[in-house]
């Protein structure tokens, strides 16, 4: 059962989340299956995020973390954020400032859902 949600994406396309509408296919993500337990989830979750540079966790409970993760150039600002349900693990990769980010969200969580998913089947 979730218990908290992600926060929207806004209008820009610097954004992409797996609790985004089906029919919005610029911020749509599908969620990861988990194939366990959510503790077993966030081990993977947690493992995953590891594998990303310049990502700190600046926020965690059972079922929910909020990384920050810093461009190389200029030191821009990326919030993820993961929310493991029963069945799934939803994510949220936004850039905190300008339009387009150029798919630098999608290409991570795309990563990061593929580094997640590997974890848990293994």
């Amino acid at each position: 059962m979730v218990v908290r949600g992600l926060e929207p994406c806004p209008s820009t396309p610097n954004c992409v989340s797996t609790q985004a509408p089906a029919s919005d296919p610029t911020h749509r993500a599908e969620p990861i299956p988990v194939p366990g337990s959510p503790e077993g989830a966030m081990a993977a979750v947690l493992t995953a995020l590891q594998t990303l540079p310049r990502c700190e966790v600046v926020e965690r409970d059972a079922r929910y973390v909020h990384a920050v993760v810093s461009s190389r150039w200029l030191s821009f600002k990326d919030d993820v954020e993961l929310l493991i349900d029963d069945e799934h693990i939803h994510y949220r990769s936004a850039s905190r400032m300008g339009r387009s980010d150029l798919g630098v969200n999608r290409r991570r969580m795309d990563a990061l859902a593929a580094e997640i998913s590997r974890r848990l089947a293994g």
